[in-house]
């Protein structure tokens, strides 16, 4: 079954390295995770509803999406999160954990 969870990033600029633990998360898990701008008019995160994204002009996404096992707490997961605008913005992150992966297949 599908878990998923929103946290925000204040003052997000570039392109950071962010780690967020998260129990259900495992190495084995597969994470599929979304990034929008988030405007300051919405409600207080924490509201069970945390309203829409802001969906402006800037472009926000995640790259590099690395789970892992727990490392002296619970798993969770490593990614790069970037903000392409000239000043720092606030990002909304949705982070979905899957059933984990059945197999790992090399090719070439």
């Amino acid at each position: 079954m599908a878990r998923s969870i929103r946290v925000l990033y204040r003052n997000v600029h570039g392109r950071v390295r962010r780690n967020f633990n998260w129990p259900p998360i495992q190495e084995r898990s597969a994470i599929i995770i979304t990034a929008a701008e988030w405007a300051p008019g919405n409600p207080i995160p924490g509201d069970p509803s945390p309203g829409r994204p802001h969906l402006g002009e800037a472009n926000v996404y995640v790259t590099n999406v690395g789970p892992h096992d727990p490392e002296g707490g619970s798993g969770g997961v490593e990614f790069h999160l970037h903000v392409d605008w000239p000043s720092p913005l606030d990002v909304i992150v949705t982070i979905s954990v899957l059933e984990d992966v059945e197999n790992f297949v090399v090719v070439g």
